[in-house]
This record gives structure tokens, C-alpha cells and sequence, in this order.
């Protein structure tokens, strides 16, 4: 299923899920993006990004944020359109991503209350036992978020938290944000040619054993975008 729904909260870290869009409009996806009233807030103030009344992106602001390619790719629906496609367990889609996800929206999505579009996203998710992605931003986490997290677990929904990792030496921000999108998309089931995997540590000298110039376990490091296009991703299951 190439289409897959995004939906925008108000916790901090918006560069997530504009990575993740960007990400999946060059894999060839398509989009339905939501973005609840206070995350719009975090988007004007953690992005520049201004957007309507009621979460809508003109094509100008879309463009402006995600690149042109974002336009015809991206569907950016108004956050009270519970007419809109993404609303129906008829609409078929690849997955659902709250990213990130305010523990607000978390609450509401684990008691089945559904008071904008990108709630009643995650709810038709789980209600058709369709994948569901929450990605939280939040530290430190009170035993109430903690129960609200269990409770979506045991109904389905995957819980990753935007927790980067740092053994494959990231040298930016940039490679931080790539290391947790890159997470999503395995989740999501989205295979990609440039996926770095971990393939173990290197053998030690002492071993009499050096590691290969070429074959498995000889990719390289991740480095700044700006000096290598291969982003900084996965490279040990964890």
C-alpha cells in the first residue's frame, strides 16, 4: 500500500515527521498529513512553517517546507475534516504515524476519544488492526503516560519514541532525526536501497583478525549530510 497518513502534534520535534514526509515523497509515496491546533503552534515556532486557521498548507507553504516534489504527492487536510478519507476504515492505507506524538493525543487516542482528524486516524487504525506508530517526545514520563503507552501496546499500536542512538556515530542533528525515521520505515515494512544495517563490532587485533577492505560488515560510517548523502540510519537492531 503506497499511502500512508502523518499526523502532527504538539510535542516538540517537528523535524521528525518533516523528514519522514520528505523521505516517503522520494521513496514514492503519498501522504495524508494532519496537524492538530497545537501542533501547528510548534510548526510556526520550531520551523517557520505557518499554516491556516485549521491546519491547512497552502501549495506555496508546502512547497516552502517540503520541496516542491511534496506537491501532488501530500494531501494536507483541515484538522476538523472528519469528512475526510483518512476518517473511514474504507480508505485504505499503508499506515498511520503520529509523529511526534504529544502525550495529550496519546491520552485520547487510549480511551478511544477522537476530537480531530489525526485522532480519529489512529483510532480507525487500531479498530482495523492496521499498523499505528507513535512516536513520543517526552521526557520524563509520569505514570499516567506510561499506563496510556501499555495500554496502546497491548492493543496493537507500535510505541517508538523518538530515542536516537548514538553507535553509528552520527556527526549532526540531522543524523539523529534519520536514525529514528529510519525506524519508522522499517516498522512501516518500507524497504530502501541506501538502509544502513549494524553488522557487528569489528574484530579486535589482538584477535589476529582484521576486518575486510569489502563484503559484509564494511559499510561505512554515517557522517554530516553535508559531506555524504547517505543518511545516517539503522545499523543495529535494537
Amino acid at each position: 500500500m503506497g499511502r500512508t497518513f502523518v499526523g502532527m502534534t504538539g510535542a516538540s520535534g517537528h523535524l521528525y515527521a518533516e523528514v519522514l514526509v520528505r523521505r516517503l515523497v522520494a521513496l514514492g509515496r503519498e501522504v495524508d498529513l494532519a496537524i492538530t491546533d497545537a501542533g501547528s503552534k510548534v510548526l510556526a515556532h520550531e520551523r517557520g512553517i505557518q499554516s491556516g486557521a485549521n491546519g491547512e498548507l497552502s501549495d506555496v507553504a508546502l512547497a516552502d517546507w517540503l520541496g516542491p516534489e511534496a506537491v501532488g504527492r501530500v494531501y494536507v487536510w483541515r484538522r476538523d475534516a472528519v469528512e475526510a478519507p483518512p476518517s473511514s476504515g474504507t480508505h485504505m492505507t499503508g499506515g498511520t504515524v503520529l509523529i511526534p506524538c504529544s502525550m495529550g493525543t496519546l491520552a485520547r487516542v487510549s480511551a478511544g476519544f477522537s476530537s480531530n482528524l489525526v485522532e480519529r486516524a489512529a483510532d480507525v487504525a487500531l479498530k482495523e488492526g492496521r499498523n499505528l506508530i507513535l512516536v513520543p517526545r517526552e521526557t520524563p514520563l509520569s505514570e499516567i503516560h506510561l499506563e496510556n503507552m501499555l495500554r496502546l501496546a497491548r492493543l496493537g499500536a507500535v510505541i517508538l519514541p523518538a530515542m536516537p542512538g548514538f553507535y553509528h556515530q552520527p556527526q549532526s542533528v540531522e543524523d539523529l532525526v534519520e536514525h529514528v525515521v529510519g525506524k519508522v520505515l522499517d516498522r512501516l515494512g518500507i524497504d530502501r536501497d541506501d538502509a544502513v544495517r549494524w553488522s557487528g563490532l569489528e574484530p579486535s587485533p589482538e584477535r589476529g583478525t582484521e576486518r575486510p577492505s569489502t563484503g559484509p560488515g564494511t559499510e561505512r560510517p554515517a557522517t554530516s549530510r553535508g559531506t555524504d548523502p547517505t543518511p545516517a540510519q539503522e545499523r543495529r537492531p535494537s
